[in-house]
């Protein structure tokens, strides 16, 4: 498998240390040049006099690491929600959150309007059988406020050594009073795909992010599947995606060269013309040709976009579902040595077709929308996209929102899924599946 340049995509999950740095310039290419080095430099002296009152006239001494780092940490904020600084010990854990293993709860989170937000529970982790929800937010932890904690600090206190308790107090909507809900850490692998075989001749893939073995564990998974189901009995591959908040973009682009032949994968497009670069697939379909339909929803973002847009574009598979997230920018991480590293983003992505899905998402081929069950009418499982996130790269007038996140407990009421695996029977049909350009292989 190909290596490429370790960014990320997901809000959550991070990438080992990408080897970039930052070139200084040198000299100055004009007049121009030179006046707004010189307004840089004024600005820095503004910082540096204010910095020296705070620490001089503040009512209390005050710590100039932490002073450096917020401000740090604000500048680079108010970029876009997707850039930030993380210190040596919160670079340490993302780096685990993609590599290793941790003790935890399983919870994907995120600061949203000052709250600590859940996005979703990884599978089979304390928190999924809690039954933690999607927009579930944390407003205690042992009975601590999480209010004024930063995201790394909420996330820190969730870990721990393996089989000690914590409380959660979350406020959910539709239910008028906080719950309190009691977990047990445990040991959590970031095993980002599983599989099965459903029905007795579908291959069924989840993959639920995009960390260091997502591919590993793709390949293995369409191995196994063949091995059980005869080749002329299999009927093809379900990818489910929904849910999935991103990671690595060399994962991203080997799960989609999985099933291409040939052809464009992405592209990325940074703020200079020599930074842009396009990633092609290799010959070599694991797949064999068969029939591939990937599952989105409003929780499908960033490297799951990568995987769903490029086999759209490239006629290899049939998106079914929900308009996905909208999240169309690359984040780069840069170490800063022993003061940890910082998030930056670099660069906006497209698919094959040179299409930005930056605030917008990728459109389903065919859509299919979940039965919200009568006790949960009450509840908004629908996600707001990159679109309703502050400060979020603008993408003209084509800015759409997000769309629904929900996904039934129980497989036979998940109408996406069952569609699917229809779809694969021919019991239903419909002009995009397969896609136009594609011939079924049975």
């Amino acid at each position: 498998m190909r290596k490429v340049s370790l960014v990320l995509f997901g809000a959550v999950f991070g990438a080992s240390a990408a080897g970039m740095a930052l070139q200084p310039r040198t000299f100055f290419g004009s007049v121009a040049e030179a006046a707004g080095a010189a307004d840089t430099y004024r600005q820095l002296n503004l910082f540096g006099d204010v910095f020296e009152r705070v620490r001089s006239d503040y009512v209390e001494k005050p710590d100039d690491g932490k002073l450096v780092e917020n401000a740090i940490n604000g500048m680079l904020s108010s970029l876009d929600p997707h850039s930030s600084y993380m210190d040596a010990k919160a670079f340490k854990e993302m780096r685990t959150n993609t590599d290793g293993e941790f003790g935890g709860l399983g919870i994907k989170v995120q600061m949203f309007e000052n709250a600590i937000r859940v996005e979703g529970a990884i599978d089979d982790t304390p928190a999924a059988r809690a039954g933690i929800m999607a927009k579930d937010v944390i407003t205690a932890l042992d009975g601590q406020p999480v209010e004024g904690l930063t995201l790394e600090q909420a996330v820190d206190k969730m870990r721990g050594p393996i089989n000690t308790p914590i409380t959660l107090t979350i406020k959910r909507e539709g239910q008028d009073k906080p719950l309190e809900v009691k977990l047990v850490r445990d040991k959590i692998k970031l095993d980002s795909v599983k599989w099965e075989v459903a029905s007795d001749d579908i291959g069924y893939i989840r993959v639920s992010q995009f960390n260091a073995t997502t591919f590993e564990g793709l390949s293995k998974g369409i191995d196994a599947i063949e091995d059980k189901v005869p080749a002329d009995k299999l009927k093809g591959f379900v990818i489910d995606l929904r849910n999935n908040p991103g990671g690595l973009l060399d994962q991203a682009i080997a799960v989609s060269d999985a099933f291409l032949e040939r052809g464009e994968i992405v592209s990325t497009r940074g703020r200079n013309p020599d930074e842009s670069q396009r990633f092609n697939a290799r010959p070599g379909d694991l797949a064999k040709g068969k029939p591939v339909i990937v599952l989105t929803n409003g929780g499908s973002a960033s490297a799951s976009e990568i995987v769903a847009g490029a086999l759209q574009d490239q006629k290899r598979a049939t998106i079914l579902g929900t308009r996905s997230f909208g999240k169309g920018s690359v984040q780069t991480i840069i170490p800063l040595g022993s003061n940890g590293a910082i998030r930056l983003t670099t660069a906006r992505y497209y698919t094959p077709s040179g299409k930005s899905i930056q605030a917008k998402g990728i459109i389903p081929d065919i859509e299919v929308n979940e039965e919200i069950p009568a006790d949960l009418k009450d509840k908004d499982f629908d996600t707001k996209g990159e679109a309703g996130l502050k400060g979020h790269l603008k993408n003209g007038d084509e800015e759409q929102g997000g769309s629904s996140a929900y996904i039934p407990p129980d497989r036979k009421d998940d109408k996406q899924l069952n569609y699917a695996f229809d779809l694969m029977h021919g019991i239903q049909s419909n002009a995009n599946f397969p896609p136009q350009g594609k011939t079924s292989a049975n």
